[in-house]
């Protein structure tokens, strides 16, 4: 389907264009709120800055896709491909992501707060704030969610779900060597997360739950951990 086609039925009052082919389309800056593209083929689309409010894209292949700015609050992508998507500064607010393969995503200065993410993928993700946005995961459901080497350094995760999460190897230490962003995991829960050789030099985990959390070679130099449940005969790296 072409866009002139799209756009047309769309303004006519269609929502449901579910296995659409729209590789490679340009839709920047399009509303399509609550649109219907659920297993389409959007693979290296251009959706920067696009309206897609509460839309339904669950299990649409979106790898490549330019979603800069994308305005995706309460958007359904559950299963989705999202692999080497670019999301900066996306609006992902309260959006449904478990499951979604989201490896080598660009999330920089995203807004995940209150997002699942349950199971999602984010292997090797970018989620470091931009120059002039933090990265939100506030009150994210991200249990059991693969973040290995994802870089997570000064994004926000205050009360975040990260149980069972695997952080192996992760950034998640201060933006700045003067403190001024520093990775927030207040209140965060981490029971059971895999957080081997991850790095939170300088992190806020003030109340976090680290019960059962693997902390084999995480360098927690600086780290604020104040009122933190820590597990048992936990090794802490301190050089």
């Amino acid at each position: 389907m072409d866009k002139a086609a799209l756009l047309q039925r769309y303004a006519a009052g269609e929502r449901h264009f579910q296995r659409v082919n729209l590789r490679e389309s340009d839709l920047m800056g399009m509303a399509l709120a609550a649109v219907d593209f659920q297993g389409a083929d959007l693979r290296q689309a251009r959706l920067g800055k696009a309206s897609l409010v509460q839309a339904c894209l669950r299990g649409a292949d979106l790898s490549e896709t330019i979603l800069w700015g994308t305005d995706l609050q309460q958007a359904d992508l559950t299963t989705a491909i999202l692999r080497e998507a670019d999301l900066s500064g996306a609006n992902l607010w309260q959006a449904q992501l478990t499951q979604a393969n989201l490896i080598k995503a660009s999330l920089s200065g995203a807004n995940l707060s209150e997002a699942i993410l349950v199971q999602a993928i984010l292997y090797e993700a970018d989620l470091r704030p931009s120059s002039d946005q933090y990265t939100n995961l506030a009150h994210a459901n991200l249990q059991g969610a693969d973040l290995s080497y994802a870089d997570l350094s000064g994004a926000i995760l205050h009360h975040a779900n990260l149980d069972r999460a695997k952080l192996c190897r992760a950034n998640l230490r201060q933006r700045m060597p003067w403190g001024a962003l520093v990775t927030d995991l207040t209140a965060a829960s981490l029971q059971g997360a895999d957080l081997s050789y991850a790095n939170l030099q300088g992190a806020v985990l003030r109340q976090a739950n680290l019960e059962g959390a693997d902390l084999t070679g995480t360098d927690l130099t600086g780290a604020d951990l104040t009122g933190a449940i820590l597990p048992d005969r936990a090794e802490l790296t301190s050089s």
